[in-house]
């Protein structure tokens, strides 16, 4: 009898937990409340930037097929430049691995088109002006191509609370000019949600191709780069009730 007892007592606990939620749910929103949703953006220029480089190696005497360049020596030129550039080891990655067929030696009697190594890296860095940097201390022929793969922001979390704490008090001042119209007072809050969240990364795009690794025939000139930046957007929709007094 105690079992069944026990059993009972847990499927009448059970029933009544819900309805008495809900209840007390009505109960809160029986005082006179507000429910109004604020809205919030902040944009910010992009202090992380990751480039995409891809080195292949190829031939000093491309018509003979002498002379190879190997994507090791390639590589070393890079790290040693990412380094002498103040970034940390950290900042290079390797995201590729590939190869391509040498098609430029043209007299198939002699030998077959050579395949040829090429690595792909992701580089971080805080603005494209270091590229120019780097990619001049790097043979140019070596270098296939660098593009801006994405960008980021150091402090992107920080700035996604302060929007939704800007977003959040934008609703309390709307709740309280609308209360204060019908001459009455906010009270405090009954409740909080999260209605949006937008976050926008855009790519920079360069507006001149005169990265120094596109430009073999000014191999010892360095140009600066010129790019344009769109700022990344940050922006929420937060939902408040407040009690009305």
């Amino acid at each position: 009898m105690k079992k069944y007892f026990l059993l009972g007592a847990l499927i009448t606990s059970s029933l009544v937990t819900p309805a008495f939620s809900q209840v007390k749910t009505e109960q809160l929103f029986q005082v006179p409340n507000i429910e109004v949703a604020g809205f919030a953006e902040m944009e910010v220029v992009p202090d992380e930037i990751y480039f995409s480089i891809s080195l292949r190696e190829y031939f000093q005497d491309e018509k003979n097929q002498k002379d190879k360049v190997n994507i090791s020596a390639l590589e070393k030129q890079l790290i040693k430049a990412v380094a002498d550039a103040g970034l940390p080891k950290e900042a290079l990655s390797i995201s590729g691995v590939g190869g391509y067929q040498n098609y430029n030696y043209v007299d198939k009697k002699k030998k077959p088109a050579t395949f040829l190594e090429a690595k792909q890296y992701e580089l971080k860095v805080a603005s494209a002006e270091k590229l120019d940097g780097i990619l001049s201390k790097v043979e140019s022929r070596g270098v296939q191509y660098a593009n801006i793969a994405r960008v980021d922001h150091s402090k992107r979390e920080e700035f996604k609370k302060q929007v939704k704490i800007d977003a959040l008090k934008a609703a309390k001042v709307k709740a309280e000019y609308l209360v204060a119209s019908l001459d009455q007072k906010l009270g405090k809050v009954l409740e909080i949600k999260e209605l949006d969240e937008n976050l926008y990364f855009p790519q920079p795009v360069f507006a001149k191709a005169n990265v120094r690794a596109f430009a073999a025939e000014a191999a010892d000139t360095v140009q600066d780069s010129d790019v344009q930046y769109q700022k990344i957007k940050i922006s929420y929709r937060m939902q408040a009730a407040f009690e009305i007094k």
